[in-house]
Formats: C-alpha cells, sequence, structure tokens
C-alpha cells in the first residue's frame, strides 16, 4: 500500500505540467483507487478527519462523475494539495505501525517462555455427586 499511495502522489505531482487529456483520465481512475482505499482505511480506523479528506478528493477525482474544473490554474492547486495528503497519510501510517511494532515487541520480553508459565486448569464438577 505505502508504494501505491507514493505513486498516487507522484501522479498528482506530474500532473501540474501541461499533459494530454488522456493523463488526467489515467490520473482520476489511480487517484479514485487511491482515495477509497484510505477512505477504508481510515474509516476502520476511526480517523473522520483524514476520512472527509479523501471523500473529497473521491467525489472531485471520480472518472465515473468527472467534475470539471475547465481551468488549469484551478487544477494545479488541488493536485499539489491531494500530492501531499497521499505523502502525509503514507507516513502517518508509518508512524503508527512503528508504535504498534515497538508495544508488541514490548510486550513479548516481558512475558515468560511457555514452559515456565502455569497452566491453570479448569475442573469439571459432577452435580448428582
Amino acid at each position: 500500500m505505502k508504494p501505491f499511495l507514493t505513486f498516487c502522489a507522484l501522479c498528482c505531482f506530474a500532473g501540474i505540467f501541461k499533459l494530454p487529456i488522456e493523463y488526467y483520465t489515467f490520473l482520476r481512475i489511480i487517484i479514485s483507487i487511491g482515495a477509497l482505499w484510505v477512505l477504508y482505511n481510515t474509516l476502520s480506523s476511526k480517523q473522520h478527519y483524514f476520512s472527509i479528506l479523501f471523500l473529497i478528493i473521491l467525489i472531485l477525482f471520480n472518472p465515473v462523475f468527472p467534475i470539471y474544473l475547465y481551468r488549469k490554474n484551478i487544477w494545479i492547486p488541488i493536485d499539489i494539495i491531494t500530492g501531499i495528503l497521499f505523502l502525509l497519510i503514507n507516513f502517518i501510517e508509518r508512524k503508527e505501525q512503528k508504535k504498534e511494532e515497538e508495544i508488541i515487541e514490548e510486550t513479548s520480553e516481558h512475558l515468560p517462555p511457555i514452559h515456565q508459565r502455569t497452566v491453570s486448569r479448569d475442573r469439571i464438577i459432577n452435580p448428582k455427586k
């Protein structure tokens, strides 16, 4: 997922230049897929502020019902902001994963090995006796 988000950001930054219309159709498809993926991940991890931002990006870049702003100078800041947001979500998720890995390592260091742990067993008591 990380390389794809970086690819989405690079595609947004490349959208600043004057390119053929086919590239912008490709850009809409790629950014829509990336925004859907980020939207799904942010909703599942309950990060609603990023969910709202990427929902707006999904609406702006959707290829099914495209929004045409007709002027390149309007799209340039939108492409830059979108690229920065994709990079931001990419690096924020990396930091969260590193924190989770550190927590898992710390908890695994404190547990004794399996053969040293005491195992409790439940006793079944027959009520008829």
